[in-house]
């Protein structure tokens, strides 16, 4: 079950971590910030394969969890802005402009990557 969302700790040799409460960056588990998971507060890539719980899960997660959840998330995403000195104006127009090359930028990323 889940309880309330964290960040969790982070693995100083950077393991795969499937499952659990604990770690953060970890896929398909609970509470911690990672991928594939359910109730943590927001998502974060450690580069490992991502485990996905079903979507039955997710939707049994208690409503005050997911707004925990998303509050903190809120103000992770905020800190991150106030530490790039960035307004929430700055990243919206940024991900607006971003947005719209996305699928341009990964192209050319592959074709660089195996050109590399």
């Amino acid at each position: 079950d889940v309880s309330s969302p964290k960040h969790g700790k982070v693995d100083p040799d950077n393991m795969p971590h499937v499952g659990g409460n604990m770690w953060a960056g970890g896929t398909g588990g609970r509470d911690t910030a990672g991928l594939g998971g359910k109730g943590g507060p927001y998502r974060l890539d450690a580069g490992h394969r991502v485990y996905q719980v079903s979507q039955a899960e997710k939707d049994a997660v208690p409503e005050e969890v997911k707004r925990a959840a998303r509050e903190m998330g809120e103000r992770a995403f905020k800190r991150r802005l106030k530490e790039i000195q960035m307004s929430e104006y700055d990243a919206s127009t940024y991900e607006r402009f971003s947005g719209a090359v996305r699928r341009q930028v990964q192209s050319l990323r592959i074709i660089l990557d195996n050109l590399q």
